[in-house]
C-alpha cells in the first residue's frame, strides 16, 4: 500500500464519525461541496485583504488563508466519502463536484496571485500563475481522457496533493512568522539573488507544484497516447 493511500486512509478514519452524523441529520454531498466552494472563496478575500492592508513582510494573512484552504480540501474529501457511505451518489451530483472543484482551485489561486503581485513577489506570482496552468490541464487531460474511455489518473500532483502542499505552506508561512517574525531577504554573498525570506517556506511548495504539476499533466497526456495506440491496434 502507497504511503499516499495509507495517509488516506487514516483521514477517512478520522472523518468517518462525522459523515456518519452527516448522514444522520440528511447532509447532501452537494451541500458539502458548496461548503467547500464557499471557503474557498474566504480565503481568496483573505488573501487579497492582506494584499491590500498587510504589511509586505506580514505573513498573518498567508497563514490563515493557508488554515482556510485545508479546511476547504478536508470538505473535498469528504463530499465523495459521503456519497458513498450514504448511498447519495448521482451523474450530476459527479459532475457539480468536478465542476465547483474547478472554480475552487482557480478562486484559491486567484487571491495567491493577487497577494503576491500586490506585494511585489513578482517572479513568485509567476509561478503561482504556472501552476494555476498545470492545475487546469492536469484536470482536463484526466476529464477528456475519461470521455475517450480511458481511465487517466496517473502522476502524483493530483489535486489532493496541489491542496494540501499550497494549503500546509502557506499555514506554516503564517506559523514561522508568528514564532520568528520576519526573516530576511538573506543573500547570497553580493549576489542580488534571495536565498531566503520568510515568505519562502510558502513561495518554494508553490514553485514545485507548478513545475509538478505541469510534468503530471505531460504524463497523463503521454498515458492516453500509449492507450489510444492499444486500442487501434
Amino acid at each position: 500500500m502507497s504511503e499516499e493511500i495509507k495517509a488516506q486512509q487514516i483521514i477517512y478514519k478520522i472523518i468517518n464519525p462525522l459523515i456518519g452524523l452527516f448522514v444522520k441529520i440528511g447532509v447532501t454531498p452537494n451541500m458539502i461541496t458548496t461548503v467547500g466552494l464557499l471557503l474557498n472563496i474566504v480565503a481568496c478575500v483573505i488573501f487579497i485583504i492582506g494584499a491590500k492592508f498587510g504589511e509586505r513582510n506580514d505573513m498573518t494573512y498567508v497563514g490563515w488563508g493557508g488554515f482556510t484552504i485545508l479546511i476547504a480540501g478536508l470538505f473535498d474529501m469528504i463530499d465523495g466519502r459521503l456519497a458513498r457511505i450514504g448511498n447519495m451518489s448521482s451523474t450530476f451530483g459527479a459532475l457539480y463536484d468536478s465542476v465547483l472543484d474547478r472554480y475552487s482551485e482557480m478562486l484559491m489561486f486567484l487571491g495567491i496571485c493577487y497577494y503576491l503581485v500586490a506585494q511585489s513577489f513578482f517572479l513568485s506570482s509567476l509561478f503561482a500563475f504556472i501552476a494555476l496552468i498545470g492545475s487546469m490541464m492536469v484536470s482536463y487531460t484526466r476529464a477528456r481522457a475519461e470521455g475517450l474511455g480511458i481511465n487517466c489518473s496517473v502522476g502524483m500532483m493530483q489535486r489532493p496533493a496541489r491542496v494540501v502542499t499550497i494549503g500546509a505552506a502557506a499555514m506554516f508561512c503564517g506559523i514561522f512568522y508568528y514564532f520568528f517574525g520576519s526573516v530576511g531577504p538573506i543573500r547570497l554573498a553580493t549576489s542580488p539573488l534571495i536565498v531566503f525570506e520568510t515568505i519562502t517556506i510558502f513561495t518554494l511548495p508553490v514553485t514545485v507544484v507548478a513545475v509538478l504539476s505541469n510534468i503530471t499533466a505531460i504524463q497523463r497526456l503521454n498515458h492516453c497516447k500509449v492507450e489510444l495506440e492499444k486500442k487501434e491496434k
